[in-house]
């Protein structure tokens, strides 16, 4: 028979809501991110609506501080953020997915000003926004919002990606986005890839810092943050759209000797194409090998109909490496 001591439910329960009230009240004294809990937890009660209200007021609250996070207070920071996230989508989105991704967008909106004012070496905080985004693909298909009012606000979104808070933004909401929307985005990232961006003519450009090469201006690190954007997002819609043509595109003639470019092509159903991209590209020189580029060779030799071939290839990373997958893939067969 369980101890009426320990934790759990039934033995909780038993000290009666009076009394539970009581300890609530006085382990949320001193403590912001109970006191939170609890206020949302009674606003939820009169309705998703109030929760929602709630969540928007914490929202501006830590919008507003601007006191420093070491490492050693992280803790209550990643706390109180995950909270509001897991009180966006458990209370709200479930209910008013609408309401649930407005409030996730505007949550993200805070990463900026709160990594201004922490020590996130640990990346605990950029995991909690990591989700957020992770969370607008799963709210947005639920919601009435258009493919092109949602590629507008993806958009928007990729063009303030201060600390990568955006990243993975693009195949969260590949399948919310749709062809309407997907075509959209990229009408809108084309666009944008033509705008003038040149620098100043006044000379009055904005030095940030210094590099053995000289000076470091805001305009060319905006324009390199732009190109990287205008890439990878072309790269992620043309993912999704299956377009493999337009997804090597965004490669240079260079960078396209890399095994990512082949296994598209292998997935794509043109392996002869892809055991030409292996072939064609730059090799390491050594005797070890670049296992991920051997894997994808492997592959491309499987679906060409050449398994002796494939089997060679599993040896000769086996020998070099002493690889125990390839031996046990190469037993297998």
């Amino acid at each position: 028979m369980a101890s009426t001591k320990t934790l759990n439910v039934v033995n909780l329960a038993a000290l009666g809501a009076e009394r539970l009230a009581d300890l609530l009240l006085e382990v949320s004294s001193g403590n912001p991110a109970i006191k939170c809990r609890l206020r949302l937890e009674l606003a939820d009660e009169q309705s998703p609506a109030e929760a929602a209200r709630e969540i928007r007021k914490r929202l501006s609250t830590i919008a507003r501080s601007r006191k420093f996070v070491d490492w050693q207070n992280r803790r209550a920071l990643v706390d109180d953020l995950e909270g509001q996230r897991r009180a966006i989508v458990d209370k709200v989105a479930k209910v008013q997915p609408t309401e649930g991704l407005e409030l996730l967008w505007r949550f993200l909106d805070l990463a900026k000003s709160v990594f201004n004012r922490c020590d996130d070496s640990s990346g605990t905080v950029a995991d909690v926004f990591r989700a957020a985004v992770s969370d607008l693909g799963n709210i947005a298909p639920r919601t009435a919002i258009g493919p092109e009012e949602l590629a507008s606000r993806t958009f928007l979104a990729l063009t303030q990606n201060d600390y990568g808070r955006y990243d993975g933004l693009n195949p969260a909401l590949a399948a919310a986005l749709g062809k309407t929307g997907l075509e959209h985005l990229k009408r809108k990232v084309i666009a944008h890839s033509r705008e003038d961006h040149n620098p100043s003519s006044t000379g009055n450009r904005q030095v940030v810092g210094y590099s053995t090469s000289g000076p470091i201006y805001a305009d060319d690190l905006a324009a390199h943050a732009r190109d990287i954007m205008v890439r990878t997002s072309l790269q992620a819609i043309a993912d999704a759209q299956g377009d493999v043509d337009a997804f090597i595109g965004q490669y240079s003639t260079q960078a396209r000797g890399r095994p990512k470019i082949a296994a598209r092509l292998l997935r794509a159903g043109r392996p002869a194409e892809a055991l030409q991209a292996i072939e064609s590209a730059e090799q390491r020189s050594g005797g070890w090998p670049d296992l991920e580029w051997e894997e994808v060779r492997i592959e491309t030799l499987e679906a060409l109909g050449q398994p002796e071939a494939a089997q060679a290839a599993r040896w000769s990373c086996l020998e070099r490496s002493l690889s125990a997958s390839h031996l046990r893939d190469y037993l297998k067969k």
